[in-house]
C-alpha cells in the first residue's frame, strides 16, 4: 500500500474509488457500495475533501414530545439502539404538560490572542470599544441588519510560559447561524487594528465552542403517580452518584449527548462543537459535573432540568447543502436556531432521565439488549426476512448473544 497519493484530490470520485479498491483489495461489491452516495450523489464531493463515498446513519423520529405547549416530532440520527425509543418513552411519561424550554440570545465568542503587547493593553483595547465595533460590523452588514453583529467586548490577561497573553473576546450575536464563519471573519479583520493598538502580535483568531452566553435550558415534571416513588428515589440516588463521582458523571453526560448529538446530526449541525461546549461547560465550576439536575417538588414528583451551551444553526453550512437536513428542519417546524437548541436540550434531558429510570428499575441492559437483538441477528448473517425470527427467539429465551443468534439462524435454515 502507498498512502502518498499526490493529486488524489483532483481526481473524480469514481477514480478515487478505483485507486482505493486496488490498494485495499476491495471487492467489486464493496466498491459499488462506496459509490452509492444516495441523496448526496452530486454534493458530497463539494462538501469535504478526497470523497470516496458517504456513511449512512438510521434516521428515526422521537415521538410524544410536547415542548412549550406545542407537540413536536423530533428527527434523530444515531446508530445506537434504544436511544430514539428511550427519548420517546420519557416524553410520553411527561405528557400532557411536557417540557418547558428557553434559551439565551445566540451570542458566540470570538477570540483574538495577542502576544508581546506593551503596557496597558487591556485599557487601550477597552477604550477603543466603539471603533472596534464599527470596524467589525462592517464585515457583515447583512448580519447587522438582521439584528446581529458585535454586541460587546471582553479582555482577559494571562501569564504563561510563553509570556503575557492578552485574549480579546468579541461577543457576536449570530442570529440563526451556528456562527463560526461570521465570527472567525470578524476576528481576523480586527486583528491588525489590535496589533497596532497594543504593539503586540496576533496569533489565534477563532471562535470558541464554550458558548457560555448561548445556553439552552429545559425543565420537566414526571409525576410520582406515573413513575412510582421507588423509581424516583432510585433516580435521585443515581443522580447523586453522578454529582460526586466524575467517572459516573462522564457516562451520565454521555447519555445526555446521545439525544443532543442525534438531533444535531439529523439537522446537519456540528455535533463536535456541541460535545466540546457541553463537556467544557460541565467543568466550569472547577470540577466536572452533571449537565442535568434532579429533585423532588413539594408534591413528591420528580423535577428534571438541564442547562448547557447549545451551538445550533438553521442557516448556512450543511443545514442547507444536505437535503436530509432541510427535510428534518421542516419536520421540526423551527423558525429560529434558538428553537432548535431548546428542542435538543429537551431530548438530551429525556434520554438522560430514561437511562437513569432504566437503571433504577430493571437495569440498563434489559431494554437495550432487546432492541440490540436485531443487530446481533444481522451480524450473524440473517437476511431481512430471517432477522425477526432470530430476534424473537433470542428474546423469548433471554439469550441475546452473537453466538446464540448464529445457532438459531443455523437451526432455522436446517428446518426450512
Amino acid at each position: 500500500m502507498n498512502s502518498d497519493l499526490s493529486g488524489f484530490y483532483k481526481l473524480p470520485v469514481e477514480e478515487r474509488v478505483s485507486i482505493i479498491k486496488n490498494q485495499c483489495n476491495l471487492t467489486d461489491s464493496e466498491a459499488e457500495t462506496l459509490k452509492d452516495t444516495g441523496c448526496l450523489e452530486k454534493l458530497a464531493d463539494m462538501m469535504i475533501e478526497n470523497v470516496i463515498g458517504t456513511v449512512e446513519l438510521p434516521l428515526g423520529i422521537a415521538t410524544n414530545f410536547t415542548i412549550n405547549n406545542k407537540d413536536i416530532l423530533v428527527p434523530m440520527a444515531i446508530e445506537e439502539p434504544s436511544v430514539v425509543a428511550a427519548a420517546s418513552h420519557a416524553a410520553k411519561l411527561a405528557r400532557p404538560e411536557g417540557f418547558t424550554a428557553s434559551s439565551d440570545k445566540p451570542i458566540m465568542i470570538g477570540q483574538i490572542q495577542l502576544m508581546d503587547t506593551k503596557d496597558n493593553a487591556k485599557q487601550k483595547i477597552l477604550k477603543e470599544k466603539g471603533q472596534i465595533e464599527r470596524l467589525v460590523n462592517k464585515k457583515d452588514s447583512t448580519l447587522v441588519k438582521l439584528g446581529g453583529g458585535l454586541k460587546d467586548l471582553e479582555v482577559n490577561e494571562y501569564d504563561s510560559d510563553r509570556g503575557r497573553i492578552v485574549v480579546v473576546h468579541l461577543l457576536v450575536n449570530v442570529q440563526d447561524a451556528m456562527g463560526a464563519n461570521a465570527v472567525n471573519t470578524m476576528c481576523e479583520c480586527i486583528a491588525p487594528f489590535l496589533e497596532e493598538l497594543t504593539g503586540g502580535r496576533s496569533v489565534l483568531k477563532i471562535i470558541s465552542n464554550l458558548a457560555i452566553y448561548r445556553l439552552a435550558k429545559a425543565e420537566v415534571i414526571w409525576k410520582k403517580e406515573v413513575l412510582g416513588e421507588d423509581v424516583i428515589e432510585g433516580i435521585l440516588d443515581a443522580y447523586e452518584m453522578a454529582r460526586v463521582d466524575k467517572f459516573r458523571c462522564a457516562t451520565h453526560n454521555k447519555g445526555i449527548m446521545n439525544g443532543v448529538d442525534a438531533v444535531m446530526i439529523a439537522t446537519g449541525n456540528d455535533f463536535r462543537a456541541a460535545e466540546a461546549g457541553a463537556h467544557a461547560y460541565a467543568a466550569t465550576a472547577g470540577r466536572y459535573g452533571p449537565l442535568t439536575h434532579y429533585r423532588k417538588n413539594e408534591s413528591g414528583d420528580l423535577v428534571g432540568s438541564i442547562e448547557m451551551p447549545m451551538v445550533a444553526g438553521i442557516v448556512g453550512g450543511a443545514t442547507k447543502t444536505n437535503p436530509i437536513a432541510r427535510i428534518t428542519l421542516k419536520i421540526l417546524g423551527v423558525k429560529h436556531a434558538s428553537e432548535l437548541g431548546e428542542i435538543a436540550a429537551c431530548v438530551g434531558l429525556a434520554n438522560n432521565f430514561a437511562a437513569m429510570r432504566a437503571m433504577a428499575k430493571e437495569g440498563i441492559q434489559a431494554g437495550h439488549m432487546k432492541l440490540h437483538a436485531s443487530n446481533l441477528a444481522m451480524t450473524a448473517g440473517a437476511t431481512p426476512d430471517e432477522v425477526p425470527k432470530v430476534t424473537k427467539l433470542m428474546i423469548q429465551e433471554g439469550q441475546i448473544t452473537n453466538a446464540r443468534a448464529k445457532e438459531i439462524l443455523e437451526e432455522l435454515r436446517r428446518r426450512y
